[in-house]
């Protein structure tokens, strides 16, 4: 099964308001397995960029000037994501923010039922839990010590391990197994041809008399043996 794995990072928190999307990163798995295939790109938002949201992910407006702008590369994103389900933590956020860009280029919305939530299957699993993706990662063990800012495409490769994760883990081979055809080969046993056998008379086990009689003068020999005693 296809699923792409993506992350957002924005000028802000409500696209409502006027916040724009400035980068996406997309990683496709296929039985939750990473394929190596990625989406990433950032955009010019076409506003200032605001120091609190500038202090989280560390894209300056400077930086983005040159960028292209969402619509330039929506055709190419649309194409990557395909029909594939979209795996995000918190989605509802970043498909608010993918939406409101597609509407901007007069694009149809994704459709939310293909969204995939790891924050609420994380709640699930983890009542009470905190569900951040720092502190997921925490609990399972995920290498996030290079994670220094926030950065759409290293978030998504943060989150596709925990997604893997969350999911059960990995399991090498069970879903390609469901794949393969199962043939079951029947070898026959080989079949000799009986062969006639030879009898041998018994082989005799008991000592000879001079053996014996060696054996005695061995044992006469010893000196201080202890059955003696």
């Amino acid at each position: 099964m296809r699923e792409i794995v993506f992350d957002t990072e924005t000028t802000g928190l409500d696209p409502q308001s006027g916040d724009r999307l400035v980068e996406i990163g997309c990683i496709e798995m296929v039985n939750r397995v990473p394929t190596g295939a990625v989406f990433h790109a950032y955009f010019n938002p076409e506003r200032t960029m605001p120091a609190e949201a500038e202090a989280v992910h560390g894209l300056s407006s400077a930086f983005l000037a040159d960028k292209p702008r969402f619509a330039e590369k929506a055709e190419e994103l649309l194409a990557f994501l395909g029909d594939a389900p979209l795996v995000a933590h918190n989605a509802g956020f970043d498909f608010g923010f993918l939406n409101a860009e597609l509407a901007i280029c007069a694009l149809p919305a994704v459709d939310r039922a293909r969204m995939v939530d790891t924050v609420a299957i994380a709640r699930r699993k983890h009542p009470g839990a905190k569900l951040s993706l720092d502190a997921l990662c925490s609990r399972y063990g995920i290498d996030r010590s290079h994670r220094v800012r926030h950065g759409a495409l290293l978030d998504a490769e943060l989150l596709a391990q925990l997604y893997v994760e969350l999911m059960g883990g990995r399991q090498i081979g069970l879903e390609l197994a469901a794949d393969l055809e199962v043939k079951t080969v029947t070898v026959a046993a080989p079949v000799r041809a009986a062969s006639p056998r030879t009898q041998r008379p018994a082989r005799p086990h008991g000592p000879s008399a001079e053996e014996l009689a060696r054996h005695a003068a061995f044992v006469e020999g010893i000196k201080g043996a202890i059955w003696l005693q």
